[in-house]
């Protein structure tokens, strides 16, 4: 099976969501060599991230990196949906996308994580307005109107759903009406973990 993974978030070094993506796509590829494994990279300023963590990373899976910063995933994957990950990655029977944006997928099996739904409960607690500093070259985009774009869109695109926790299980289906047979908890791990 050729499974593609987005480890885009690693590039947010010091995150929860970027520990997660590191540890649990170490662990698959893994424990489970007999698989061929695609990793896709996209960042604009960050792109050395990628090229040293595959490095540690047994079996040497293949990268794809493109110099796209995430506000433009943003507007292709999210609002415009255009541009498959097949495009960048080459044909894969099954697509792991990350937790900012959800590509459309040509003929692979989608699969998503959902590390929690604060940002449909609080959105008032939660980053929701876009911000652009000139001067700086910065764009901070709305961070709810995002994840909830790109909730609807992997709603569409993905079979199975990884939950970080029970509370998240629940406020899937609860919140976004996922079916339970489709919502998996994935406990995140922690360095120096075994499987």
């Amino acid at each position: 099976m050729r499974i593609g993974i987005d480890i885009s978030q690693i590039a947010y070094e010091g995150t929860g969501v970027a520990q997660y993506v590191r540890l649990i796509t170490e662990a698959l590829i893994r424990t489970h060599p007999e698989h061929e494994y695609v990793l896709f990279g996209a960042s604009l300023r960050k792109k050395y991230v990628f090229y040293e963590y595959v490095k540690y990373i047994p079996g040497t899976p293949r990268l794809v990196v493109v110099s796209l910063p995430p506000t433009i995933l943003d507007w292709l994957w999210n609002r415009l949906h255009i541009v498959p990950i097949e495009w960048f990655i080459g044909a894969v029977d099954v697509f792991w996308s990350s937790d900012w944006t959800q590509p459309p997928l040509s003929n692979a099996r989608g699969i998503t994580t959902i590390h929690d739904l604060s940002i449909m409960r609080f959105p008032e607690e939660s980053h929701n307005k876009a911000e652009l500093h000139v001067g700086k070259a910065i764009v901070r985009p709305n961070i709810v109107a995002t994840q909830k774009r790109r909730l609807m869109r992997a709603m569409h695109e993905c079979q199975a759903f990884l939950c970080d926790s029970e509370a998240t299980k629940k406020d899937a289906h609860t919140l976004l009406a996922i079916p339970l047979e489709q919502l998996h908890v994935v406990y995140p791990g922690y360095k120096g973990a075994t499987i």
